[in-house]
């Protein structure tokens, strides 16, 4: 009956010693084994992995691409106009044993805080070395990937690949954003300004044109005017000269007689004249102003 009892519990225990001994590599891992925290095995394939129980552990890493993000920053261009920059980088585990050898135990919480010193360092110097008007433009890429490989050698030591690093967010510090805009706002109102002048410039430019083709028009009327004018006062003179000819005391009438009608205009006009004045001549001679002769009986 004691053998049994005695039995039963070895078997236990083999069986966890076994089980302890073995231990799984999943894909999305790498795994050191440690004796005494010095690093003996690295299992970097996927699959079953065996270790000395009780004097071995196991310590897993992360084998995907992980991200940081990098909190703000204030960087200082060439033209001393500060900016805040936040970014972030993706960055793997390339080497699990000198990864572990850099920062000890302290893991991933350790390289990623040694990871901000490199980025923010990087990120300055870079930053520093050019305008915030190449910040701010299509540049930018250029930039990003002066930094990263600024980084990738840096972090190379750790036992880490940097992948890739962005640029998040570029703006002005707090303090300086009114400054900023009233500075813009100054400039818009200028160039506002600016426009208004011009478009008063091309409106008085467009006003003495027109101007100056209204009296060019009106300078030709006028000269056209007085050329029909001129030419029909002659021909008027003509007709007059004409009738005089063929009878000039019928002329002397009716000339006598426009005479009249424009010194009595209105109803109160009034002429003074002396006694033998020969401008009634026709209305105070009832036979007119000289009554041509009888003719001669024979």
């Amino acid at each position: 009956m004691r053998k049994p009892t005695f039995l039963l519990p070895a078997i236990f225990v083999v069986i966890v010693i076994a089980l302890s001994a073995i231990f799984i590599v999943d894909e999305r891992e790498k795994a050191l084994v440690l004796q005494f925290g010095r690093v003996i095995d690295v299992k970097e394939d996927p699959g079953l992995a065996f270790k000395i129980p009780v004097i071995q552990e196991v310590v897993r890493y992360d084998d995907r691409i992980l991200s940081r993000e990098v909190g703000p920053l204030e960087v200082t261009p060439l033209d001393d106009r500060r900016l805040v920059v936040d970014a972030f980088a993706r960055y793997r585990i390339t080497d699990v044993r000198q990864f572990r050898e850099a920062v000890g135990a302290g893991g991933i919480d350790t390289a990623e805080q040694r990871l901000d010193s490199i980025l923010r360092a990087k990120t300055r110097e870079v930053l520093g070395s050019v305008s915030s008007n190449d910040i701010l433009s299509s540049d930018r890429a250029a930039l990003m990937l002066r930094i990263r490989n600024g980084a990738i050698a840096e972090a190379r030591d750790l036992g880490l690949e940097v992948i890739d690093v962005r640029l998040k967010r570029t703006d002005l510090p707090q303090a300086n954003l009114e400054a900023t805009f009233a500075r813009m706002r100054a400039e818009r109102e200028r160039e506002a300004a600016d426009e208004v002048a011009r478009g008063e410039e091309a409106a008085q430019r467009i006003r003495a044109q027109a101007d100056r083709t209204v009296v060019e028009l009106v300078s030709e009327a006028r000269r056209e005017a007085e050329i029909v004018r001129g030419e029909a006062d002659a021909e008027r003179n003509a007709i007059f000269a004409e009738a005089y000819g063929k009878d000039p005391e019928f002329f002397e009438f009716y000339r006598s007689l426009s005479a009249y009608e424009n010194a009595l205009k209105g109803g109160n006009s009034s002429l003074v004249l002396s006694p033998d004045s020969e401008f009634f001549n026709y209305l105070g001679s009832p036979q007119g102003r000289s009554a041509p002769a009888a003719p001669a009986s024979q």
